[in-house]
């Protein structure tokens, strides 16, 4: 893969230099960002063969590259709403993780481990021919986040957090809706089981999931202004099943932090009810030089109940991250 300067130090990854490569397959394309004739342009689809499996990414964007994906979420041509506010700053790289959409199936479930996933992600960013990349997660994509930052931050730019946490303390407040005295925590362990119901017809379970969402939106009856695009995901129950029943028990990185020397931008809403506003200001205070921004009408999702705010913060980082780059 060639990267090249550009005159304003823009570094452009020449992505269809790689169309030929046989680690890396081109199915299916976008080309561009925009709408063709009344109809949404979905993400570039590729499959990017390593060393570790072959993993299925979509791309969209340009510029200098940015991986971003969730623990345990299904990603597929439609993008991603995170994903996408990093398009008009960056050349976005959206991953399937082992058990998810096209990606390989694991033959031990240890693969499934948030330290296998960023060994994955490694894999992928060698195979791509990229010298580091920034990476950007959202609630346990956040998580996911510190353990690169931590154990692999010499690949990483720069690290963006969104409504996230370095510990599993995220939930041992009742300011978190996975808390036992949080009022609404028997309907949301309700509909998470009800998610993994391997049988439900696509409305029920869009139903279930518009719910699940509701729970986490300072403004529940926008739901549908929110999420009124084209991006639709799924949940890897196998992936959410191990976070729950491995990673989670032991997960706590804080003590890590003080190594984490990269570029941080640490996001969060005022009411987020995952991963409550502590989290982040715990997180903060551990990475030397980070940069918090609390989105003070948004809940689990800033990106959407407050998107011009996040997108003219989201801008100005990475902007500043390419300048000290230069």
């Amino acid at each position: 893969m060639s990267l090249h300067k550009t005159a304003g130090c823009l570094v452009k990854l020449s992505l269809c230099m790689k169309i030929h490569d046989e680690s890396l397959r081109l199915v299916g394309q976008s080309g561009s960002n925009d709408q063709k004739g009344g109809q949404p342009v979905k993400w570039d689809r590729l499959m990017v063969d390593t060393p570790r499996g072959s993993f299925e990414v979509y791309t969209r964007g340009d510029g200098a590259p940015l991986c971003t994906t969730h623990l345990y979420s299904e990603f597929n041509e439609t993008g991603d709403s995170l994903a996408e506010k990093f398009v008009s700053d960056r050349k976005v790289f959206l991953v399937n993780l082992k058990e998810a959409g096209n990606s390989p199936q694991v033959t031990s479930d240890d693969e499934l481990s948030m330290q296998s996933a960023v060994e994955d992600l490694e894999a992928i960013r060698n195979t791509l021919g990229l010298d580091s990349w920034d990476f950007a997660g959202h609630s346990t994509g956040g998580m996911l986040g510190v353990v690169y930052a931590v154990t692999r931050g010499t690949s990483l730019k720069s690290l963006i957090l969104v409504g996230s946490a370095a510990s599993r303390e995220y939930n041992w407040t009742d300011e978190s809706i996975y808390h036992p005295e949080h009022p609404k925590f028997n309907r949301m362990q309700e509909l998470i089981e009800l998610l993994k119901t391997p049988d439900l017809s696509p409305d029920r379970r869009a139903e279930l999931t518009m719910e699940r969402t509701k729970l986490s939106l300072n403004n529940p009856e926008r739901h549908h202004e929110y999420f009124s695009g084209e991006s639709s995901k799924q949940m890897s129950i196998k992936r959410l099943n191990y976070f729950g029943t491995y990673d989670y028990p032991k997960f706590d990185v804080r003590s890590e932090l003080a190594t984490v020397t990269i570029p941080t931008l640490i996001m969060c809403g005022r009411c987020d009810v995952q991963c409550p506003l502590w989290c982040s200001v715990e997180m903060h205070e551990l990475v030397q030089g980070s940069r918090l921004v609390v989105f003070e009408h948004s809940n689990h999702y800033p990106f959407l109940e407050e998107p011009v705010k996040f997108s003219e913060e989201i801008h100005s980082f990475l902007s500043a991250v390419e300048t000290s780059s230069c």
